[in-house]
């Protein structure tokens, strides 16, 4: 059984106590753990100068019957969805696919959650970052990250959940696509929304020396510095435009981008 004194001991062994951080995180590998989420998130508070998760919400989305091209979409395609979406609000619960972790931190004393109708982020110790998000730059806290010597620390998960990669194809070039979203009582388009995740672990390789990771209990906590992430995601777009898409029939989203960033 894991406690909050084996989960602070693995988060300061990967020796970034004077870094924030970005945290994706799984916590089922880790079985039961005393004082549950709670213990996690104190160690991970008391490891790091400040952390951050997203916290995103997708039942805010809403499909237009019509919209721009090339967009990774099929239009018309989510009437009952749409029927469903809910408006956003700083309240509202995170996504059970992003995790009980950040739902807890963003319900903590002294966290802030940016007002992102779908791409929203929570923090402790992070308001420089968060602020930098607009509408229009939904990803920007992951660059200011970045730029203050920032990591990514990933709990019992892989790059496939890795959103600081979504950035680094961004800064490369890569096609980005619109969505929408209610907010208060009306429907707002938001740019800047990021592609496929599920290729991502490919990156795993070219980061081996560059990770650090400690085994802890049944699980595992690993992390990369931002700049480092970034800088060897550009390289490889460069040398491929088609590198850390997925190979899934369905995917819209990497379909569009090899149409409108074919190789040759």
């Amino acid at each position: 059984m894991l406690d909050h004194t084996d989960l602070k001991f693995a988060f300061e062994d990967l020796d970034l106590a004077d870094k924030p951080v970005i945290v994706h995180a799984s916590l089922r590998p880790f079985g039961y753990i005393k004082s549950g989420v709670d213990a996690i998130l104190r160690a991970m508070l008391s490891s790091f100068q400040s952390v951050m998760m997203p916290a995103f919400t997708y039942k805010t989305m809403v499909t237009p019957e019509v919209g721009p091209p090339d967009n990774g979409i099929t239009y018309g395609s989510e009437k009952d969805l749409n029927k469903m979406a809910q408006a956003f609000s700083l309240n509202m619960r995170v996504d059970s696919m992003i995790g009980i972790l950040a739902e807890t931190l963003q319900i903590r004393p002294f966290a802030t959650r940016t007002d992102h109708p779908i791409l929203s982020f929570t923090g402790i110790r992070a308001d420089e970052f968060l602020i930098k998000q607009t509408l229009a730059e939904p990803l920007a806290p992951l660059g200011a990250l970045a730029n203050a010597d920032g990591w990514v620390v990933l709990i019992n998960t892989d790059h496939s959940v890795n959103t600081s990669i979504h950035y680094a194809e961004k800064l490369a070039g890569r096609k980005q696509f619109i969505r929408w979203a209610i907010t208060g009582n009306r429907i707002v388009e938001c740019p800047g929304f990021p592609g496929d995740s599920s290729g991502f672990n490919t990156i795993a390789g070219y980061l081996k020396a560059d990770t650090r990771r400690v085994n802890v209990g049944n699980g595992f906590v690993q992390a990369v510095s931002l700049k480092c992430l970034f800088e060897t995601v550009q390289d490889l777009i460069k040398k491929d435009p088609l590198a850390l898409l997925c190979q899934r029939d369905d995917c819209e989203r990497c379909d569009t981008v090899r149409r409108v960033h074919p190789v040759g």
